[in-house]
C-alpha cells in the first residue's frame, strides 16, 4: 500500500495532546503554553494548531513528528489534522440544526472522548484515560452532574470500539434510559462489510 500513488495524502493524528482554545483568545505565539495546563509536554516537541471555523475555536495539539516526516519521505506534500479536529467538525456539522442536548462518546482502546452538543454548539469536549467500565461511566456521569444533565433525559450516543452488549455498553445502558449508537456521515462503500456504522466514525469521516 505505501509504494502506491496517491492524489492526496491526509493525516490523522489521534492522542491526548491536545486542547481547545477560543478562537477569539488565541495567540499563536504562546501556543505551547496552552497545553501546559492539562499535558505534559518538552521544549523539543513541535506544537500546532487546527481551526475550527464553525464554532470559532482552535485545537492545539502535539502530532507525531516522525510520523509526519516518515509520511513526507514516501508521498511529499500531504495535509493533517487531530482526530479530535475531524469528530468535533462532523458532529457539529451533523447536528448544525437540532436543538436538543447530546452527548456524544468516542471510545478507543483504553480512551474515550466526550462531546456535548447543545442547540448545534459545542458546549463540551474532553477526553479521558480508562481501565474498567466503572472508569468508563464514572466520567460520563460526573461530566453530566456537572452540567446538571439528567440521566433519565439525556441522549447518549456511542461511536468507536463499543458494540451492543458489551460491558461498556451495558454499564450505560444500566445507568443511563436513552443508549443508542451512532451512524456514518458519509456515503462512501466499501468493498469489505464494515463491522457497524459507528466503530471508525473518526477516520471514516476525515476525507
Amino acid at each position: 500500500m505505501l509504494k502506491n500513488k496517491f492524489e492526496a495524502v491526509n493525516i490523522i493524528h489521534d492522542n491526548e495532546l491536545s486542547t481547545l482554545v477560543p478562537k477569539a483568545i488565541f495567540n499563536e505565539g504562546a501556543i505551547a503554553d496552552y497545553l501546559k495546563f492539562n499535558s505534559k509536554i518538552l521544549k523539543s516537541d513541535f506544537v500546532t494548531f487546527d481551526a475550527i471555523e464553525r464554532n470559532q475555536s482552535v485545537n492545539v495539539y502535539i502530532p507525531y513528528v516522525n510520523i509526519n516526516n516518515y509520511i513526507f519521505d514516501l508521498f511529499g506534500d500531504f495535509t493533517y489534522k487531530h482526530a479530535s479536529t475531524v469528530l468535533i467538525e462532523t458532529i457539529l456539522e451533523s447536528d448544525k440544526n437540532t436543538l436538543e442536548p447530546k452527548f456524544y462518546i468516542n471510545v478507543n482502546h483504553n480512551r474515550f472522548e466526550i462531546i456535548i452538543v447543545n442547540e448545534g454548539k459545542l458546549q463540551f469536549y474532553n477526553s479521558f484515560e480508562y481501565a474498567t467500565k466503572e472508569d468508563f461511566i464514572y466520567y460520563i456521569l460526573f461530566t453530566a452532574e456537572q452540567l446538571k444533565y439528567n440521566p433519565e433525559t439525556l441522549k447518549l450516543i456511542l461511536l468507536g470500539h463499543v458494540i451492543k452488549d458489551d460491558a461498556l455498553y451495558n454499564i450505560a445502558y444500566k445507568y443511563i434510559r436513552h443508549v443508542s449508537f451512532g451512524d456514518k456521515k458519509n456515503n462512501y462503500v466499501f468493498t469489505e462489510k464494515q463491522k457497524t456504522n459507528h466503530s471508525n466514525f473518526t477516520l471514516t469521516n476525515s476525507f
